[in-house]
């Protein structure tokens, strides 16, 4: 199943695929789809290569006319190919698994009318699983699909959705259709789809900068259509394509735009061309708060993004991962501030995706922006936040160096040459060097080819009189990553105003190098109540206050008048406590009185999953308990002084849901429920009673007979998902049990139901009850990755570590598992290090916490 770069590069040196034309049959019943495929394609005369085909059953290989023996070319992953001629055509014919995992081509059945949805999803190497395929992103192709299905169905893919022409019956029964698509354009594999079944759609258009009409059509489930709110997702898309337009100087480059919200979605959402593929989570069919529906918001730019960086111009090998990612995350937040609503997602990108990135590159798997991709499973453990939200913050800080206008010039130049092609990041910075007039090598060589954060620290003195005598920025590295950097930055002064605010008083730019930089400039001005580096979050670094300013931090960071700073101190204030440089408690405390006055949904959103880790991990084991209990008093105490039907209510709501363990809490969220108490303006809609239900669960007020009564008032796909992760959640040793059979020791739970059971599994008050589950964890965790497939072993792999388990016994008992771990499973190995890492660091944050 695994494909090495170098087996690649083989392949391309003697390879050159024209076209596919793949031919489908989705009619023959729940397990099995019918595959034939004909390839074009030239070769160096007499070579031997292979095709990728996970199959079911191959029937038929056919090769410039000769069948070959099928038993002998065929081992249900690869067909080999021999003796190959200048000019190739290639017949497959083949039935494939229908896939419950969210890869290939996942089959799904609507609780609410029986129907059957179908969509596919290939990255990184799954469209191997619908069709017999040269399985890499430089062997691009154009792609003609031919499906025959049930006639009420719809079948969408990459080009238009063409008339159907009547087919006969099915094998079941019941009229079936044959839909021809027209070729796409020459695309890589993994960007190519096929979402069909009964999804209806709502309709719009647009014209494109070239004048053409681009149809525009967003898609659901029938039972969900009545929440979908297609005009937000229309005018998103249009303010995306004519600020994407504009900056990459190039006309959206294919004939239609589909956006699919499918069941079961393993990520947020897909680039492929033309049929971008989203989350159902999407569908809102209850209240959710504003951060959620931003998320979806830069989701929607981001997917839009990738049109043009991933699908019009695709890198060559995986390595370039990041410049897809990074440019899509980059493009889609500068989009989402500059052109639609959402004027704070700078903000929002300080405090989620910094954050993610910060995390990810201390933990001991951290890499380069550009990292070495020897084979399928390096790039696949490799959608992280170094690839996504590390690269997007180097390219922010590429912009402020060289220039927003410089850059986006460059960009155009890239697009101009490489339309429909493959490149490599050179391809780019040549581009970028000639429109900025910079040379971007060392650049390139600090932020791209180096791992680690570095931390930046003010030096300061100052006068009797309080003017600044000296001012300098230090910088540090870990010893693992002791690269420093250069960086491009902005010191801020903030000073209390009469009406008591922080604002901004003076402000200046600079370029740092070396581990100290003076900065003279500063000198002779007045110290202000609070210095802040990376002013306006420019440059990629911890950060951390001088002592008057974590001082005026403390007492008065709700008072800061901008989002964005105040955003970067909390930021700091969290990588201190997860550094165990202060106490985790202090860090609680600073949430709960401060929270309150923070505008910004995601901000509240972020630090509301920060206390929860704080709390879960960091603080103290023998003050847990108690402080754990605190906390959900004062979050309830929140909710009650929070606006009505405001999102802080409905935040605060929720978390106390999570956190609520004693009589006095559980009894709280119990008159919730019934309606007896809910706080004025708080609609308990279907998703938040399953959160209210599934709190009084975890505390043991309701069982199994309220889980199932619930369902059976909510008998939709959601709801399913709620009860199964309620039903894991039971508190008792006989739940547990039958929670992990389901998860570990069988392997027919579909994908999003795993990912359910697995969070009330490990959702618990008591920690004791996850300990007998630490050792089977060891004992079976290379067996769940030899015989899972990749999406559903690296759930399991990370979502049971015994994370929750903060002793020395885990640490020990994973390196034990380790050191009998065979070296070529290296992607597992990153796993389970990465789990490790998570739990020495809880383990010194809670040594700090005095």
């Amino acid at each position: 199943m695994n494909l090495t770069r170098d087996e690649a590069r083989q392949r391309a040196a003697i390879v050159s695929v024209h076209s596919y034309a793949i031919n489908l049959d989705l009619t023959r019943g729940d397990s099995i789809f019918g595959s034939t495929t004909v390839v074009s394609f030239d070769a160096e005369q007499g070579t031997s290569t292979f095709i990728d085909a996970v199959t079911a059953s191959v029937h038929r290989v056919t090769l410039n006319g000769v069948d070959l023996d099928v038993a002998d070319v065929s081992d249900g992953v690869r067909i080999r190919l021999d003796n190959l001629a200048v000019s190739n055509e290639l017949v497959i014919d083949a039935d494939m698994l229908y896939m419950n995992t969210g890869e290939g081509l996942h089959r799904f059945v609507d609780p609410v009318d029986n129907e059957v949805y179908l969509y596919t999803q290939f990255e990184v190497p799954d469209s191997r699983r619908v069709f017999a395929v040269f399985e890499q992103p430089d062997l691009k192709a154009t792609f003609r699909f031919t499906v025959t299905a049930p006639s009420h169905w719809d079948v969408i893919s990459n080009s238009p959705t063409p008339q159907p022409a009547e087919a006969g019956s099915a094998d079941e029964g019941g009229a079936r259709s044959t839909w021809a698509f027209e070729p796409t354009p020459v695309l890589s594999s993994y960007v190519t789809a096929l979402i069909a079944g009964p999804y209806q759609s709502v309709r719009s258009e647009l014209t494109s900068s070239d004048g053409r009409t681009i149809p525009l059509g967003v898609f659901a489930r029938k039972s969900l259509m009545q929440h979908l709110d297609a005009e937000n997702v229309f005018e998103l898309t249009r303010q995306g394509f004519e600020f994407f337009e504009e900056q990459f100087g190039a006309p959206y480059p294919f004939e239609k735009y589909d956006q699919l919200f499918v069941p079961e979605f393993n990520a947020g959402a897909m680039e492929n061309a033309g049929a971008v593929t989203f989350l159902e989570s999407y569908v809102f069919r209850s209240r959710v708060t504003e951060a959620t529906i931003e998320r979806r918001a830069i989701t929607i730019l981001h997917e839009l993004a990738h049109m043009w960086f991933g699908d019009l111009v695709t890198m060559r090998w995986w390595n370039d991962l990041w410049l897809n990612e990074s440019f899509a995350e980059f493009m889609s937040t500068l989009a989402s501030a500059e052109a639609t609503k959402f004027t704070q997602s700078w903000t929002t990108f300080a405090s989620l995706e910094k954050a993610w990135a910060y995390r990810q590159d201390q933990l001991p798997s951290t890499h380069p922006i550009v990292a070495p991709i020897n084979d399928l499973e390096d790039v696949q453990v490799n959608f992280d936040g170094i690839t996504y939200a590390k690269g997007a913050s180097v390219l922010k800080q590429l912009v402020a160096w060289v220039g927003q206008d410089k850059f986006m010039q460059g960009v155009r130049e890239y697009f101009g040459k490489h339309a429909w092609s493959n490149t490599e990041l050179s391809d780019l910075l040549v581009e970028l060097e000639k429109a900025s007039g910079r040379d971007l090598k060392e650049w390139s060589a600090q932020w791209l080819e180096t791992a680690g954060v570095n931390t930046l620290r003010p030096e300061i003195t100052s006068n009797d009189d309080g003017a600044i005598t000296s001012f300098a920025v230090q910088q540090s590295a870990v010893a693992d990553f002791p690269t420093i950097r250069s960086h491009r930055l902005a010191i801020g002064f903030y000073d209390l105003t009469g009406n008591g605010q922080l604002e901004r008083s003076h402000r200046v730019e600079l370029d740092i190098a070396g581990e100290r930089t003076a900065v003279d400039e500063l000198i002779g001005l007045q110290q202000p109540d609070l210095v802040l580096l990376n002013d306006d979050d420019l440059a990629y670094a911890k950060i951390r206050l001088d002592d008057r300013s974590l001082r005026t931090a403390t007492r008065h960071l709700k008072d800061f008048s901008e989002s964005l700073p105040r955003t970067l101190v909390w930021a700091s204030a969290w990588d201190a406590a997860r550094d165990g440089e202060t106490p985790a408690r202090n860090y609680v405390e600073l949430i709960l009185q401060n929270i309150a006055s923070e505008s910004d949904s995601s901000v509240v959103l972020v630090l509301l999953r920060q206390l929860a880790t704080t709390l879960a991990l960091y603080v103290s084991p023998a003050d847990r308990q108690p402080m754990e209990i605190a906390a959900a008093d004062s979050l309830w105490q929140l909710a009650e002084g929070a606006d009505a039907g405001s999102d802080s209510q409905l935040q605060f709501v929720k978390a106390f849901a999570v956190h609520a363990q004693t009589g006095p809490q559980l009894d709280i969220i119990e008159r919730i429920l019934d309606g007896s108490a809910a706080p004025e303006g708080l609609t308990v809609d279907a998703d938040l009673r399953w959160e209210l239900l599934t709190s009084l669960v975890v505390g043991g007020r309701k069982t199994q007979r309220d889980i199932d009564a619930e369902l059976e008032q909510d008998a939709t796909a959601t709801g399913a998902l709620a009860a199964a992760q309620a039903k894991a959640a039971i508190p008792t040793a006989e739940a547990k049990e039958e929670a992990w059979t389901a998860i570990v020791e069988r392997s027919d739970m579909p994908n999003a139901a795993q990912r359910s059971a697995i969070a009330g599994f490990t959702r618990v008050h008591d920690t004791n009850l996850l300990e007998p589950f630490a050792g089977k964890y060891f004992a079976s965790a290379k067996d769940v990755w030899a015989n899972r497939t990749h999406e559903i072993a690296q759930q399991i792999i990370v979502g049971l570590y015994p994370s929750r388990l903060t002793t020395q016994g885990t640490l020990a008992a994973t390196d034990e598992f380790l050191a009998t771990l065979d070296p070529d499973l290296a992607s597992l190995r990153r796993l389970v290090l990465e789990n490790r890492d998570g739990v020495a660091r809880a383990l010194r944050a809670q040594a700090a916490d005095k």
